[in-house]
C-alpha cells in the first residue's frame, strides 16, 4: 500500500430490488439460491420475465416528517417518479447502519458530496407525458380543422374536386387528402395527422384566439416584484381559462406536458438525496449505464483522495420495467423471449429487464473511524475504468482487460491474490468473450460469480446489487449461492464448471474480491476490494 493513500470504506448502504424492499430482506434473499424475477406485466399476454422492485413509497414517510416540514413527503410523491423515489429511499436506509451520519453530512458542507446516477433516466414519466401531449396535439388540430373555425378549410370543403385541387396547390397543402384514402390503409392515421396539422395554420379563429392570448400573457410584472408576483400568476390562468371557454377549444397542446418532466431529469435522484438529506456539497449525475455504479464509486474515490471531500453518497438508480424498455432491448436481441429464468452461462437466450436502486455511503476511513464509525462491507482498494472504443453493446477483449489490470495496479495486488471475481455475465453469448477475458488473467481456483438471473439486468443499477452482494457474503466468510446447478451450464461452458459459484454457495477464506461491468457504449468499470484485515 501507498504511504499516504487513504483508505475508503463504506459506512452506510440501502437499496431497493426485485424481492427486496430493503439491505436486511436483500440479504435474506442471498442465501436462498432463487430468482427475484416475475413475469412481465405490459404488452397484454407476453413470454417477458423482469425485476420488478418491491417498494412501497410510505415506508419512508414517518423519517420524511421527522425532518422535513408537512408537505414534503406528498410533494416527493406526487412530482418524482419511481427512480427518485427508490433512491431516496435507499438512501435513508443508508443513514441507518452508523449513528450520526445524517447529521456528519449536513456538517460536512461542501467536503461532503453526491454521486447519484441512472441509466436511460426516468422513461415511463417522459411516456406518459409524451403520450399526453400527442393526444393533446391532435385534439387541438382536428378543432380548428372544422369549418365553422375555419374559413378556409369551409371554402375548400365547399369546392368541387377541380376547384379542390387549385386549393391545395395554391395553399401548398399535403398530398393526399385523408378523404380520398381507405380508413384501414396503413398510411390513413399518418395522412390524417398532416393534413389536419397543416389546414389548423390556416384557422382565422385560431388567430383570432392566439391574438388574445398574447394579450394575456404580455402583462408584464409591475411594483413590488414579491408582492405582485403571485396576483399577476392567477390573474394569467383566470384569464386564460376564460379565453378557452369563450372559444370552446381543447387544451392547447404547450398546456399538456406535465412540469414533472423537469423534475425528473438524470441529475434529480442526487439533487433529491442532497435536499433530504440537507447536504450542501456538490451533487451530480455520473451515467454510465450498466458500469454506473462502479463509475460513482471511481468519483468518490478521486474527491476522497484528493481531499476534496471525506464523505460521499454513491450509487444509481432505474425506474421499474416498461414496454419501451422492454421494447429496445428486444430490438437490440439481448432480451430473453422465454417465461422462465434466463441465467448466465446455461442457454444464453438473453438478460431480463430490472429496476431499483443500490445508495452507498463511502469515506475516508481514518477520519470516519476517528468518529466512532464502523464501516461495512469490504474495504476499496483499487478501481479500473476504460472504454473498448469498438462496438456500443459487444465487448472487447482489449478494454475489459485493461479496466481489470488497472484496477488491480491501483490495489497493488497481483492476479492471483484475487480469490472471487463477479462478471457482468448478462446470459448472452458474450458472456463467453468475458469468460475468456476473465480466464486469460486470474488463476484457476478462482471462483466466478453471476447473478443476473437472481435480480436481473438494471440499467445502471446492476452492478450495485451484485458488489452489495458479495461484500455482504464476504464480510461474514461466504459467497452467497447463485441460482444456477451444474447441469445447467452450456456445453462449451461446462469445462469450467467448477469455477462458477451455483446454488451450493461457498465458505470464503482469502482476502481479495473483484467485480467488473461492461456497460452500453464500451464503458468498462472493475473494483478490486479486500477484507478489513487483508495486511
Amino acid at each position: 500500500m501507498q504511504e499516504n493513500k487513504k483508505r475508503i470504506g463504506i459506512f452506510g448502504w440501502g437499496l431497493v430490488a426485485p424481492g427486496a424492499a430493503d439491505i436486511d430482506e436483500f440479504e435474506q434473499n442471498l442465501s436462498k439460491p432463487a430468482s427475484m424475477l416475475t413475469p412481465f406485466e405490459g404488452f397484454g399476454p407476453n413470454n417477458f420475465m423482469v425485476g420488478n422492485p418491491k417498494f412501497d413509497f410510505a415506508d419512508y414517510k414517518p423519517w420524511i416528517d421527522e425532518h422535513h416540514e408537512p408537505r414534503k413527503f406528498s410533494q416527493l410523491d406526487s412530482k418524482m417518479g419511481s427512480m427518485v423515489k427508490y433512491a431516496v429511499g435507499a438512501f435513508i436506509q443508508a443513514l441507518g447502519q452508523n449513528q450520526g451520519m445524517h447529521k456528519l453530512l449536513q456538517d460536512l458542507g461542501s467536503e461532503a458530496h453526491v454521486y447519484v446516477g441512472t441509466g436511460i433516466g426516468e422513461y415511463p414519466v417522459q411516456y406518459d407525458n409524451s403520450i399526453s401531449y400527442y393526444k393533446s396535439w391532435r385534439r387541438w388540430n382536428r378543432f380548428w380543422c372544422k369549418p365553422e373555425n375555419n374559413n378556409t378549410m369551409a371554402q375548400y370543403l365547399d369546392a368541387d374536386p377541380v376547384k379542390r385541387a387549385v386549393i391545395r396547390e395554391q395553399l401548398g397543402a399535403p398530398l393526399p387528402d385523408p378523404a380520398d384514402i381507405d380508413p384501414d390503409d396503413d398510411n390513413y392515421e399518418d395522412v390524417l395527422e398532416a393534413w389536419q396539422a397543416f389546414w389548423a395554420t390556416h384557422s382565422d379563429k385560431l388567430k383570432q384566439y392566439l391574438g388574445e392570448l398574447r394579450r394575456i400573457e404580455g402583462e408584464s410584472l409591475e411594483g413590488d416584484i414579491d408582492a405582485n408576483k403571485g396576483h399577476l400568476i392567477r390573474k394569467k390562468v383566470g384569464a386564460r381559462r376564460k379565453l378557452n371557454k369563450t372559444y370552446a377549444c381543447p387544451k392547447p397542446p404547450w398546456s399538456s406536458v406535465s412540469s414533472n418532466l423537469l423534475w425528473n431529469i438524470h441529475n434529480i435522484p442526487a439533487a433529491q438525496i442532497g435536499m433530504v438529506g440537507k447536504i450542501t456539497g456538490p451533487n451530480l449525475a455520473p451515467v454510465a449505464a450498466c458500469s454506473g455504479f462502479v463509475t460513482s464509486l471511481k468519483m468518490a474515490e478521486n474527491a476522497i483522495r484528493l481531499g476534496d471531500a471525506k464523505v460521499c453518497v454513491v450509487g444509481t438508480t432505474d425506474p421499474k420495467p416498461h414496454e419501451l424498455t422492454v421494447s429496445a432491448f428486444n430490438d437490440a436481441k439481448v432480451i430473453s423471449h422465454v417465461d422462465e429464468v434466463s441465467k448466465p452461462f446455461t442457454g444464453l437466450r438473453g438478460t431480463h429487464i430490472a429496476g431499483g436502486s443500490c445508495i452507498w455511503i463511502v469515506g475516508d476511513y481514518e477520519y470516519l473511524t476517528g468518529l466512532g464509525m464502523k464501516p461495512l462491507g469490504l474495504e476499496i482498494a483499487g478501481i479500473g475504468l476504460t472504454s473498448d472504443a469498438h462496438h456500443i453493446i459487444t465487448p472487447n477483449k482489449e478494454g475489459p482487460q485493461a479496466a481489470i489490470h488497472k484496477a488491480l495496479g491501483q490495489a497493488d495486488v497481483a492476479p492471483d491474490r484475487i480469490d472471487t471475481w463477479d462478471m457482468h455475465a448478462t446470459a448472452t453469448p458474450g458472456d463467453w468473450t468475458e469468460l475468456q477475458n476473465a480466464l486469460a488473467v486470474f488463476p484457476e481456483g478462482t471462483s466466478f460469480t453471476a447473478r443476473k438471473g437472481s435480480f436481473g439486468h438494471g440499467m445502471s443499477v446492476c452492478g450495485g446489487w451484485e458488489l452489495t452482494a458479495q461484500h455482504l457474503g464476504i464480510s461474514t466468510g461466504h459467497i452467497y449461492p447463485v441460482d444456477l446447478n451444474h447441469e445447467e451450464i452450456h456445453e462449451a461452458i461446462q469445462l469450467y464448471r467448477n469455477s462458477l459459484i451455483t446454488h451450493e454457495g461457498q465458505d470464503f477464506e482469502g482476502s481479495y474480491a473483484g467485480k467488473i461491468n461492461m456497460g452500453v457504449g464500451g464503458v468498462n468499470a472493475c473494483v478490486i476490494c479486500k477484507t478489513w484485515d487483508a495486511d
